[in-house]
This record gives structure tokens, sequence and C-alpha cells, in this order.
């Protein structure tokens, strides 16, 4: 199982830019405005040869000043519900606030791991006031500075000797594991339990009630996977909570963990960011897809052209990722179930999918030589030779070229789009590289 290691704390204090520290990108824009970060909150960060995921809970602020700090209390008990280990962000320069205060005696509550990280101590001088941060009873505070980096590479040798160690997880090799997600309400638990053909997922109305990720072997009629599910009770008194940062947090380890991802969109309310926020995260691990459109029996007007107009809606969110199965139907009616896994289960195949070199050279040097790559500056781009590179988690192939670096993502996208259209791969993200010949 994959760690996941949550940012918490107020508002501007350099959430953003620990955590594109962190993930060695600048994705998370980052402005002295308060509440700017959104859907580019998670990223994963590999520290001496370890990888773990963090979540900017930043991002997931509704921005207005009464609730502002309503909404962060709830956002760090989700964190500390979910996540393996917190870094509770402070600002050395600002002291300990009130809230601070706050937010420590949650924290001091979790039965998780809380590192206190005091940040902009941009300074010598600076380094005197951390310890006004004893107070908050969390042990040392790590005086970092996110924007230079200096502090960051103790503070990251200490997370790595407080997260707990990879535990090999329970399921065999070269069994596929098949991930249900999906907003909240989609109709995950009711698409598993018509699956497993008991209740052994409590299905009720409201939203946020399962928890805890976990395997569930399914071997029946032909088929034997493992469902990643996010199963088990959640108390009731904390449904009330941001429900589009849970459903976040809840689906990082369960798409982390898995080969194929099942998304359910609810046919009755449509796409929404949620349902995006989820996908995005799917492609960021570059899982394969299935697409289940639930609730279908609801839907009054089920012509083709209703069909169509949905499925184009989809495929146009998605894009450029297009080559992905969309299956309409209900968990409740239990209608196209066994289409869902048949779809899950090919999806899984093409994942695995090796395609002979000469086969690949014979199809595809005709269609470049076709259309070959624009020449830029003058100079002709001439692609040699391709070939698929083994033991990748997804199908990835080199090609070969005189100037690799003047081949730019469009022609990228036609090279995939060339392999799509001759080889089933449906559903599988693939990698496309160019190399020096």
């Amino acid at each position: 199982m994959g760690n996941l290691v949550a940012i918490v704390g107020r508002p501007n204090v350099g959430k953003s830019t620990l955590f594109n520290r962190l993930t060695k990108t600048r994705q998370a824009i980052v402005s002295s405005e308060a509440g700017t970060t959104r859907d580019r909150q998670y990223g994963k960060c590999d520290w001496n040869g370890r990888e773990f995921s963090v979540v900017d809970t930043g991002g997931w602020v509704v921005n207005s000043e009464d609730i502002f700090e309503e909404e962060i209390r709830k956002q760090v008990i989700i964190a500390t519900e979910e996540a393996d280990l917190v870094l509770f962000l402070c600002d050395i320069s600002n002291g300990v606030t009130g809230w601070d205060m706050d937010v420590a005696q949650i924290l001091r509550r979790a039965k998780l791991p809380v590192l206190l990280v005091a940040n902009k101590a941009d300074d010598g001088k600076d380094l005197y006031d951390q310890y006004e941060f004893y107070k908050l009873g969390l042990g040392d505070p790590y005086p970092i500075s996110a924007v230079t980096g200096s502090g960051t590479g103790d503070l990251l040798d200490k997370v790595l000797e407080m997260l707990p160690e990879k535990g090999g997880d329970d399921t065999e090799d070269g069994i596929p594991r098949f991930a249900v997600v999906g907003r909240p309400n989609a109709g995950k638990s009711s698409l598993i339990n018509a699956f497993i053909g008991e209740e052994r997922h409590i299905v009720t109305d409201i939203a946020g009630t399962t928890r805890d990720s976990i395997y569930t072997r399914y071997d029946k009629f032909g088929f034997d996977f493992y469902l990643v599910d996010t199963a088990g009770i959640r108390r009731k008194n904390k449904v009330t909570e941001d429900l589009e940062f849970y459903s976040v947090m809840r689906s990082i380890r369960a798409i982390e963990n898995s080969d194929v991802c099942i998304l359910m969109i609810d046919a009755t309310r449509g796409i929404e960011t949620q349902d995006m926020n989820i996908f995005q995260l799917i492609q960021k691990n570059n899982k394969s897809l299935v697409v289940v459109v639930n609730k279908w029996d609801l839907v009054e007007d089920k012509s083709q052209i209703v069909i169509d107009t949905f499925t184009n809606a989809i495929r146009q969110r998605m894009a450029p990722f297009v080559d992905f199965p969309i299956i309409f139907g209900s968990a409740l009616t239990k209608q196209r179930i066994f289409k869902v896994l048949e779809t899950a289960k090919e999806v899984y195949l093409n994942r695995k999918a090796k395609i002979g070199t000469s086969k690949l050279n014979e199809v595809m040097l005709p269609l470049i030589e076709a259309f070959p790559p624009p020449s830029v500056k003058g100079k002709f781009i001439k692609i040699k030779y391709v070939s698929q590179l083994p033991n990748t988690q997804i199908p990835s192939f080199v090609f070969y070229a005189n100037l690799p670096q003047y081949i730019k993502e469009p022609y990228k996208r036609f090279l995939e789009n060339k392999i799509r259209e001759n080889w089933q791969l449906t559903g599988s993200p693939i990698n496309i590289f160019i190399r020096q010949k």
C-alpha cells in the first residue's frame, strides 16, 4: 500500500510552495491570495528511493470568511482520518496563532504521526522563534524555508522515518485489481454488491458511509480478480464535511492500489467537476479506465441519440485520452453488470498487450512515411525504427529518430492514435517515447 502524507495549516503559510518542492513540480498555483489552489493538490514525492503521495489540503477551502476556519477544521479531521502522516505547517514569522492552537488540539487527538513544520525560516534570526512552537504540544518543530528549500532534506528524512514501512498487501501477483471509484452516491457500493451478490457493503443514502480500502477476491463465473474497495462505516456526525475533498482523499488509495479503475458516473447528474478530479487522479497514476454510466434505469429517454450525446460529452471532457469503453447500466437492476466485469477484464489484458517488433515496424513505418513529422527549421525528421519496451506497467513504445527533440506533442498523439487503430489497447494509457537512433 502506498503511503499518504497530508499537508495542513492556515491559509498563506506556504502549503502549496512546500507541496511544489516535495513533488518537484510547479503545478500548484502559488499566489498570496488565500484559497487559490484547487485541483492540483495531489502528487508524488520520491526521496532516497522511497515514494509516497502528498496531498495539499489547502486547495479545498471554500473561500468565504465566515466558514473559512470551519472548513479548514473539517479538512484537518478528514486528513487525519485518511493520511498516514500529517505535516502541520505554521508560519515562523507570525508565531503561534489561536487558530494554530485549535488545529494542534485536533492533531493531538488523532491516532497518527504529526510533524510540526515551522515555515518561512528564511534567515538565521528566525531560528530563535521556533521555540515558541513547543507550546503546541506536538514535539520538535522543524524550521524550514519552502521557498529556498533549506531544511527540507532533514524534514524528508524524518518523514520517511515516521512513515510506516510499506506492508506488502495480501494479494497474489498476476491477478488483476479493479477499483470502483466515483463521486459520493454515484452507486459504487451498490455496484460491488451487485458483483458479489451479498450485502457485505452497507448501502445507505447518506453520502460518505464507506471507509477503509480493502481487497475482495472475486472468483466465480470464470472471473478471478480483486475488487479494491473503499468500504466500511463512518460515524454519522462527520458526514457533513466537504464531500469533494473527502472523495478525492478516499479515491487516491483505491486508485493507486489498482490496475483498472471503474469510474462510476451518475446518469441523472451528468459529468461534474468531481468526476473530472477523480479522472485526473486515474490519469496521473497511469491506470486503465472503464466508465460506467450508472442509474441508467432512472433516465426516461434512452434513445440512441441520448446515448450518443452522453458518450460524446464524456469523451470531450476527458480528451485527449478518448480510447476507453463507456457502459450504460444500473447497479440496482443489475443491468449490464457482467458487461462491466467483462470489459474491465479486457481492458486489463489490453494493458498487458505485447506487440511484436516486426509487426510494429511493418504497420507503423509506412504510415510514418505517408505522414512524416513536420520539418523544423528546414531539417527533415526521419523515424527509422519502432519497438515496444519490455516489462513496463503500461504499453510503452520507442520511436528512434534522427532529431527526437523536434517531435512535438501533436505528432506523438498521431502515433498513439495509429497504434490504437491497429491494435486493441482500449482503456489502457500508452507511453510514446522518441529517442536518438
